[in-house]
């Protein structure tokens, strides 16, 4: 080091530093306070934003309703074949198919009766 260099201590290990050093060569620490160079910036955040989701279940011109999940399971599991619980989905068309085709055959039926084991309790059901 220079010996002209005016020097301090470090008020962390007691190292002999330069006087302008901010941190310790040595240890690391800081030494003195940080001066920043002009205004510092301050972010006034004045959002306002409030999630208004407030799901009303519809979209597009399409709505929909819920439906229990246990009702639709027993009208499939008995009355399956015949596609009652596609009527009481509001599925007429769809009602009318397994109406004349015995659930499809029995394997819409089957497909039914796992789809609907596996959907949430209410589910919903879009209304054209």
């Amino acid at each position: 080091m220079d010996n002209n260099q005016p020097m301090k201590f470090c008020k962390h290990c007691g190292a002999q530093i330069p006087q302008q050093a901010v941190i310790c060569t040595y240890c690391g620490g800081q030494v003195e306070k940080l001066e920043t160079e002009g205004p510092s910036n301050v972010i006034y955040n004045s959002n306002q934003n409030i999630n208004a989701n407030a799901n009303m279940n519809y979209g597009m011109g399409i709505y929909s309703r819920p439906l229990n999940k246990w009702v639709a399971f027993v009208l499939c599991l008995l009355l399956g074949y015949l596609g009652v619980h596609k009527f009481y989905e509001g599925k007429a068309g769809m009602g009318i198919l397994y109406l004349f085709t015995a659930g499809l055959f029995g394997i819409g039926w089957i497909v039914d009766i796992i789809s609907i084991l596996t959907k949430p309790n209410p589910y919903y059901v879009r209304i054209r």
